[in-house]
């Protein structure tokens, strides 16, 4: 490992750490690669490093890296890199959330320039990705006011626009909505825009540091500063960044991993549709199981699923998937939605077998399922004793891995947001005396548990609706509470933190 790291360049670029199975298993940008990398690997902080590092540093047996032109296009990189392999070690960019683009559709009346984070086949042009959102931002805002761009939203603005606009006033607008400029001139604006963004801003650029250094003689720091800042903002979003879709070869190919996944389960065509799921509970609190969806080996969001587990005592991972498996596909056979292709369920040999009795009384037998274990990415058939190990290179398992990670992900999400309610709800719930509309007018006062339990009778009943009596009964609820050494909100508090991996994700969809 070392003679690789000594013959890193001294360059900015990414680098990939990969584990004894050859996965990714983290992805780090640098501006200097053999500094950066050779960092990881000195003894002094091999000793003292945190234990997540640590076994980061124990897990390693080969690493690659990639120069690149610029810091903006090593973040870049590292992003596209990140969601492509989904390693284990990172945390930032595993999402689905991409860098923002600049969208103009030159085909609109009047065009905008918007902000965006898909690009889509529409006929617009695009720009970017831009690393630096803060920077693209006011980089825009300023394009708009040069070139005289509108802000408003109508496809075709007009006089009742005008009315409730003031940037035509203020010399921001060409204001096309009140006949001031014509189409064709309109559109000679947004190309020379187009133009600036593309990097033709060397003249604007000197304008701007002339104007700062001006601002300099005369001693007005402060406007020289806010041009210093702007002069920045424009170098980052103006300097030309490289595109990576054709410099490495991927390995999501979806089409193709769903060819090998056919071909390594014995199905009779591409798995089209692919159903997962995964429970995530924390001992017996809030129970709650996920089901995601992916089409053509791609998600399909809209068919997220997310449930509540009602019927299970304790905590049985393989009664909790028999119910999620029961609940799901018995209002498939209600409503008449489509058989998916494949059911994958998070788990070994246990939740297979919950899961495959709750198909098979629902007449569903012959739905192909697989259980797929964690330890070895070990794939689990009905009827066979013996697990199916595919090579995890082969873009089958790596289909699976992320079909399970998402399920993970978006069940551990749901499970967090449930227990971040009880941790601020759960106290009052259980004290005697307190209605649903006390209770928030009590935590609309003191704001939160922790306050109102240090409160007095007398500051509670100064509420109004809670009487002296009332006031009475909920110091006494907390004082027993405190004699007792209950520490509900505490343990809950640190089951959210000691949950890996949870990223809160604002999808919401039907149960």
């Amino acid at each position: 490992m070392m003679p690789k790291v000594r013959d890193l360049p001294h360059k900015p670029g990414v680098y990939l750490f990969k584990d004894r199975f050859a996965r990714v298993i983290y992805v780090g940008k640098a501006r200097d690669l053999q500094k950066r990398v050779s960092q990881y690997f000195h003894p002094s902080r091999m000793r003292r490093t945190d234990p997540k590092t640590q076994a980061l540093l124990e897990s390693i047996w080969d690493m690659e890296a990639h120069t690149v032109k610029s810091e903006p296009e090593s973040l870049l990189l590292e992003g596209k890199l990140i969601k492509e392999y989904r390693p284990r070690y990172n945390v930032s960019f595993r999402d689905d959330k991409r860098f923002l683009l600049v969208k103009v559709n030159l085909n609109d009346p009047y065009p905008r320039f918007l902000l965006t984070r898909v690009r889509k086949d529409d006929g617009a042009r695009y720009f970017g990705p831009f690393p630096h959102s803060g920077s693209l931002r006011k980089t825009l805002s300023l394009v708009r006011k040069k070139f005289h761009l509108r802000t408003c939203r109508p496809e075709i603005p007009g006089e009742v626009d005008y009315r409730h606009c003031l940037q035509h006033i203020i010399k921001n607008c060409s204001a096309p909505c009140m006949n001031k400029i014509t189409r064709v001139g309109y559109l000679a604006q947004v190309k020379q825009a187009c133009e600036f963004l593309d990097g033709a801003s060397g003249e604007m650029l000197a304008e701007f540091k002339a104007e700062m250094e001006k601002a300099a003689e005369r001693l007005d720091f402060e406007r020289a500063a806010e041009l210093r800042n702007l002069l920045d903002d424009l170098k980052r979003t103006t300097r030309p960044t490289k595109r990576f879709a054709r410099q490495f070869v991927t390995t999501v190919q979806p089409s193709a991993d769903l060819v090998t996944l056919q071909e390594a389960l014995g199905l009779p065509a591409p798995p089209e549709v692919i159903e997962c799921f995964d429970i995530s509970n924390i001992s017996t609190t809030h129970k709650v199981a996920s089901m995601v969806c992916f089409r053509n080996g791609k998600p399909d969001r809209e068919n997220y699923r997310r449930y509540r587990i009602r019927t299970v005592e304790g905590q049985d991972d393989f009664a909790s998937m028999a119910e999620a498996v029961r609940r799901r596909y018995s209002r498939m056979l209600n409503e008449g939605i489509r058989k998916p292709n494949l059911i994958v369920v998070d788990g070994g040999k246990g939740q297979l077998s919950s899961a495959r009795r709750e198909l098979e009384a629902l007449g569903l037998g012959d739905l192909p399922i697989i259980g797929l274990a964690k330890e070895r990415e070990e794939i689990f058939r009905p009827g066979l004793g013996a697990p199916l190990v595919i090579d995890h290179s082969s873009g089958a398992i790596r289909l699976l891995q992320r079909i399970r990670d998402e399920a993970h992900r978006f069940a551990n999400a749901y499970h967090q947001i449930l227990l971040k309610q009880r941790v601020s709800e759960s106290l009052l719930d259980d004290c005697p005396g307190v209605s649903e509309n006390r209770k928030k007018l009590l935590l609309r006062h003191f704001g939160s548990i922790e306050k109102l339990r240090h409160a007095t009778a007398g500051e509670i009943c100064a509420i109004d609706g809670v009487g002296p009596k009332l006031a009475e009964s909920i110091v006494e609820f907390f004082a027993k509470l405190k004699r007792r050494g209950s520490q509900t909100e505490d343990d809950a508090s640190a089951a959210v933190e000691s949950e890996p991996g949870v990223v809160n994700y604002q999808l919401k969809p039907r149960l």
